[in-house]
């Protein structure tokens, strides 16, 4: 069962202009929304052009509802909780390492940006994704009005903040900016400046989802659905066009273009490439991977509000599911190919084993001032210091008699000897 673009005339042989009773027009046309959607099959149906004065477009918000089948009602929630649970404890870690950096003085313009992208990573799982598991459980809507009418513009704000905010990384240093008698180097009024620009612009761009959604009545249950009436819709055909445009296309296809570009100067102008590459590289594969994974929610967002062939529902979960992935897949990629957050995760696990074992002593465990690498070569170099220090008592008192030479005859240790020299 699927979601639907326009609402059907009350009546066939009904003109628009013919006169109606009051409160009739309402009642008749939902009837026939709701027929149309408990009628339907798994894939979107063509819809008749005769529509309403008053409605141009309906669509489901929140996720999809009404949909039919026991396997699609359990398998879709076990996959968003399993995505938003490995996906929170990975940015979580993230963050960790994230705060542990600016904490020793080793933050970045980078690093600040990305910790911004790691907070609406865990805003969107913790969030946005609960919500669509608990209406493909549920089948209806069960979570109000107030979630019904802001559900799409937050996950909307939260995936185009994290899109430009990747943007915003092409003008940022990369380089680590220690922190001094004087503070840090870099700017943290710039950073809060452009986070708080990107927030109020990503905010501002999907106001269209919140003004138009409501909840509507289906027999004992309820729909959460969007419905653009007829006066707005040559506006909203429009910003339909422009809104994907505006805050994916183009941040995008920019971050990649800029990243792709700075990566073959690096490998093959930069005097040390290894060095000045391995951000760039982890910075465009974040980028490359945030396209191609919300590519089909976007893709299905404007296909379904520019009235053209309904995509089948298949796409639709599978684009929905994708979105999620992709906030859990950022973390992964940092973990993996970003050096700094991979030595911050090894010594904060060095740190968090030793606290928990009671069994050692506590100067058992080093203290790290840096990363996690050179915790084993300074436990090595304490060893060997330590069995260099080490010394023998007797062995010394021998060695120390062997080699004074103005031993008195009654202290002499071997009083033949020196006879025989005598000799």
């Amino acid at each position: 069962m699927l979601l639907t673009h326009s609402l059907m005339r009350s009546r066939p042989h009904q003109s628009v202009s013919a006169p109606r009773r009051t409160g009739q027009s309402s009642v008749i046309s939902l009837e026939h929304f709701i027929c149309f959607l408990t009628s339907g099959s798994s894939n979107f149906e063509d819809m008749d052009t005769d529509r309403p004065a008053n409605v141009s477009f309906s669509d489901f918000v929140g996720g999809v509802q009404l949909l039919r089948g026991e396997d699609t009602r359990t398998a879709m929630p076990v996959i968003l909780i399993g995505i938003c649970v490995c996906g929170a404890v990975g940015n979580l870690l993230v963050l960790l390492v994230f705060l542990r950096d600016f904490r020793n003085g080793k933050g970045s313009e980078v690093k600040a940006l990305l910790a911004s992208v790691a907070s609406t990573d865990l805003v969107i799982l913790l969030l946005c994704a609960p919500v669509r598991a608990i209406t493909f459980y549920k089948q209806t809507w069960t979570l109000g009005s107030f979630v019904c009418s802001t559900a799409d513009w937050f996950q909307h704000s939260c995936v185009v903040a994290k899109t430009l905010v990747l943007a915003v990384t092409t003008r940022a240093k990369h380089t680590l900016v220690p922190s001094t008698a004087a503070g840090p180097l870099y700017s943290p009024t710039w950073i809060h400046a452009v986070l708080a620009f990107v927030w109020i612009v990503s905010m501002m761009f999907p106001i269209p989802q919140m003004l138009f959604a409501s909840v509507v009545p289906h027999g004992s249950d309820a729909l959460c659905v969007s419905q653009v009436p007829e006066c707005a819709s040559d506006f909203m055909s429009l910003f339909y066009k422009i809104y994907p445009t505006a805050t994916f296309v183009v941040p995008v296809s920019f971050t990649v273009a800029y990243y792709t570009k700075s990566l073959h100067f690096a490998v093959n102008h930069a005097p040390s490439p290894q060095q000045q590459s391995k951000v760039t590289l982890v910075l465009l594969c974040l980028s490359g991977a945030l396209g191609l994974m919300l590519l089909p929610e976007w893709g299905t967002f404007t296909w379904i509000r520019l009235g053209y062939n309904k995509p089948p529902v298949g796409l639709i979960l599978f684009a929905q599911v994708l979105l999620y992935a992709c906030s859990a897949l950022s973390p992964v990629i940092l973990m993996t190919m970003y050096d700094d957050v991979r030595q911050g995760l090894i010594s904060i696990w060095f740190i968090g084993t030793c606290r928990g074992s009671k069994q050692l002593p506590s100067n058992k465990c080093p203290k790290t001032e840096g990363n996690g690498a050179e915790v084993g070569t300074n436990a090595v170099a304490n060893a060997v210091s330590a069995e260099q220090e080490k010394t023998f008592p007797d062995v010394e008192h021998f060695w120390t008699g062997r080699r004074n030479t103005h031993v008195e005859e009654e202290q002499d240790p071997v009083p033949w000897e020196r006879e025989e020299k005598m000799l």
